[in-house]
């Protein structure tokens, strides 16, 4: 009966030992990758950039980056979030030297490669994508980005869209977010620390 009670015991401090390794390696997980990086940004989308060059899932192999959703008519976010990408490389000086910025258009009804170029062209560094309206709506569900038309009073319209940007490993893999119009620092804190994990 003794030994029965030792088995008991035993078995019981392994299943503890099992449960508490199986914690630990959720915790490590959950903190060392976002949980919303499974998958993101995976997908069949072919795109083009404004220099005629493909661009797909693979065109964000090789180095770290950061991916942005917009479109040339924007009033506010996009030449916002652009101005700011552009401080950050100007900050971040030769640490940015392998970071690669996309600008990606969510209005290919209106941004064609001409327009998109001229849009960018000013920061030197970021390079817009477009592409046909079946295969920008591929690209934004492989990244979750919300993008809708709005229609204006005056037969025109707008677009909402997710203002977040994408910061990127150099496999491509989703490693977070920089929001619009966050604190200087941290954004650049975010982006440090993506360059010296890639």
């Amino acid at each position: 009966m003794a030994a029965f009670s030792r088995l008991r015991t035993g078995l019981w401090a392994i299943v503890g030992l099992v449960v508490v390794a199986a914690i630990g390696l959720y915790g490590y997980t959950a903190l060392s990758r976002p949980a919303q990086a499974q998958g993101l940004g995976h997908g069949d989308y072919q795109l083009t950039t404004v220099s005629g060059e493909p661009f797909n899932r693979e065109s964000l192999n090789g180095k770290p980056s950061v991916l942005f959703f917009g479109f040339t008519h924007c009033p506010e976010v996009c030449p916002t979030s652009l101005a700011e990408i552009a401080s950050w490389y100007e900050e971040l000086g030769e640490e940015a030297d392998d970071l690669a910025a996309y600008f990606v258009t969510v209005d290919p009804e209106r941004d064609t490669a001409g327009v998109l170029s001229d849009y960018v062209a000013w920061t030197g560094k970021v390079t817009g994508v477009t592409g046909e309206a079946a295969e920008i709506e591929k690209a934004t569900k492989a990244w979750a980005v919300y993008a809708a038309k709005v229609p204006l009073e005056d037969g025109d319209y707008t677009m909402d869209h997710t203002a977040s940007v994408f910061l990127l490993d150099k496999q491509g893999e989703f490693q977070g977010t920089i929001a619009y119009r966050e604190d200087r620092a941290t954004a650049l804190g975010k982006l440090r620390n993506l360059l010296a994990k890639s």
